[in-house]
């Protein structure tokens, strides 16, 4: 029943136009699952697809993960004994494999097609598959030399003559970051409707040629811009509106969902889950999904040697999944159940949904029942937090906080004006700032944040964030807003100035608070009081200048009333201001997503004494090399 929820979600979230009234050739409904035009069950439906007695919607036997305005993305799980001729359910006059797919075939004779360049061996072994008998070595990689178009019917045909097996398929695609990657035990199948265009008004028609064999071709409809449905003149055809179309293509919750829900038969608790999750939407990122075995070999077992380190909602370890692969960061959540499911699914959508220089990255996750894990791209040098404190690294000087501090907020005003709706970080402290080796930040811990639309209540039940970066009237009235984010980028101001820790019971009981203690002397102008001795030393005339300005915006960003502090754009502004004076800061790029030049800094390598220079951009490049390719 649960599997058929997550169709729901790919064909009814989306807010569609009136469904014209439906034809009664064709039943277009699964249990508590309804498809939309040219999808069906029955005989009478453009494209037939299968219902089981589970309610999974299926394609033959194949389980249908994905549909897309072009193409439904199929499991082809690794088997040693499926025959090929199951395969031709993929195959129709308005079905074709894509081209893109290279296949891994069994029991083969001859040399039919193009061979693969993937070792074989490697794809058996990265599937953990047990033997297939004495025959193992005859595992073959068809591939059609293209990355467009479709397989023909022949092609297929042609197949099943020579081979006996379909052991498993590889897609070619592009993950979160647009660069090309290969996703295993997958298919994509193209689909189209036969005949002359039948779309809609306010709709176009694209004709596709397919690999029939006699000339004809095909057509899909697709609703023009600022209109939304299926296009299709015997569908729902289109209607005016901003929501997704029909065919929305499901995100990495979703994926994650039916991995963590594909028990024989879901409980009434992990109903209710799922029914929440799918109201809460699908991020339109895809990342990998790891199974438990390669989080566990990845981290030597959850080895304390592999620990990075410990946080109030898990422990997050260094990882590698083969020998010769970068190193990942992999989170390890505590105490899984129910609420905190949601907030693993909240991560996931928030994190694959952005883009940002400064923002990591997210590779993958591992959902299942009693472990939910996540894995992120490897920032190397620790955080803020550890090299502010003296704990890692030598001494931060003075401008590379600046440098830092204004793309820490460069990357919190993108959440808060360039991602629809807008997130709210609301857990920003300096262990939430990773450093790689050139000193650049990427803000990291987005388990707290909270995607806000215009509609929706801002009231959090409860206060949720570290103590001493708080928002204060967060704490008191529960109200969620961008000036939180701006408060808690205010504490990490002046722990940049100051090098003390945000809340330290070692200090006066009046001083506990940074955040009291930076207000009060920076109103009353004794700032040098508070600065970071080896700030003061090294920093002479202009630098100092530098210190106090940015001291003077930390303070704006404190305000009790969150009216009376800075919007989070007008921050970032100020300090490239400020960082632009420090000099030797090179022009920042306005385009996001684009490289922006740190200054000439001196680093220690990690694996030697001696210091070596470099700009930002060779050693961003050398230090994001660690992002796992599946």
């Amino acid at each position: 029943m649960v599997p058929s929820l997550l169709f729901a979600l790919l064909l009814l979230a989306a807010a569609a136009p009136a469904i014209a009234v439906e034809s009664t050739r064709c039943d277009r409904t699964c249990g508590s699952t309804t498809v939309l035009y040219p999808f069906g069950f029955s005989a009478g439906c453009q494209i037939r697809l299968n219902c089981s007695a589970s309610g999974e919607v299926r394609l033959g036997t194949y389980f249908v993960r994905n549909v897309t305005a072009s193409s439904l993305i199929v499991d082809v799980s690794a088997s040693c004994n499926r025959s090929i001729k199951d395969a031709a359910v993929l195959f129709s006059d308005r079905l074709s494999m894509a081209a893109s797919n290279a296949l891994f075939l069994r029991n083969c004779t001859g040399s039919e097609g193009q061979e693969c360049s993937i070792d074989t061996e490697i794809i058996s072994k990265r599937l953990n598959q047990t033997s297939c008998g004495r025959t193992d070595d005859d595992i073959r990689c068809y591939s059609s030399g293209r990355t467009e178009g479709f397989y023909s019917k022949k092609n297929f045909t042609e197949m099943a003559k020579r081979c006996k097996f379909l052991f498993t398929s590889l897609r070619y695609g592009r993950d979160a970051f647009n660069q090309s990657t290969l996703v295993f035990e997958s298919a994509e199948v193209g689909w189209w409707l036969q005949g002359d265009c039948r779309c809609a008004a306010n709709a176009s028609c694209s004709r596709i040629d397919f690999p029939s064999g006699n000339g004809t071709t095909g057509y899909r409809c697709s609703c023009n811009e600022g209109f939304t449905g299926d296009g299709y003149a015997d569908g729902g055809g289109c209607g005016r509106g901003i929501a997704a179309g029909s065919f929305l293509a499901l995100g990495v919750a979703v994926l994650c969902y039916r991995f963590f829900f594909r028990g024989d038969k879901a409980s009434e608790t992990e109903e209710a889950v799922a029914q929440r999750l799918l109201l809460s939407g699908a991020a339109s990122g895809t990342v990998a999904i790891y199974s438990h075995k390669d989080i566990e070999r990845a981290t030597g077992n959850f080895s304390d040697a592999y620990r990075l380190g410990s946080g109030a909602y898990g422990t997050v370890y260094r990882g590698r999944f083969s020998a010769d692969g970068g190193f990942v960061a992999i989170k390890r959540l505590k105490n899984p159940d129910t609420d905190n499911v949601m907030q693993v699914i909240n991560e996931i959508k928030l994190v694959s949904s952005v883009s940002h220089p400064n923002l990591v990255h997210l590779l993958g996750c591992c959902i299942g029942r009693g472990h939910h894990i996540l894995v992120y791209e490897f920032v190397p040098n620790g955080t803020l937090s550890q090299h502010l404190h003296r704990e890692l690294g030598d001494v931060l000087p003075w401008p590379a906080r600046v440098v830092i501090a204004a793309e820490t907020a460069r990357a919190i005003a993108y959440l808060h004006t360039a991602v629809r709706p807008p997130i709210y970080h609301r857990d920003i402290k300096s262990s939430n700032i990773l450093l790689d080796y050139s000193l650049r930040p990427k803000l990291a811990d987005f388990g707290l944040s909270r995607a806000v639309a215009a509609e929706w209540s801002h009231i959090s039940t409860a206060p949720q964030g570290t103590p001493g970066y708080v928002d204060p009237q967060y704490h008191q009235n529960f109200h969620l807003s961008d000036k939180s984010d701006v408060y808690s980028f205010g504490v990490v101001l002046v722990e940049m100035i100051t090098a003390m820790k945000a809340v330290d019971f070692r200090r006066d009981p009046s001083e506990v608070n940074l955040a009291a203690l930076a207000a009060d002397r920076i109103a009353k102008g004794q700032v040098e009081e508070i600065v970071d001795p080896v700030v003061k030393e090294n920093c002479h005339g202009r630098g100092m200048e530098s210190v106090m300005k940015v001291a003077e915006l930390a303070f704006r960003c404190l305000a009790f009333h969150k009216e009376a502090r800075p919007a989070m754009t007008e921050v970032a502004e100020e300090l490239e201001r400020i960082r632009a004076e420090e000099g030797g800061a090179s022009e920042v790029k306005e385009e996001e997503g684009k490289e922006m030049a740190l200054p000439f800094l001196c680093v220690k390598e990690p694996w030697g004494s001696e210091q070596s220079c470099s700009s930002s951009s060779s050693l961003s490049n050398a230090s994001s090399s660690g992002i796992l390719h599946r």
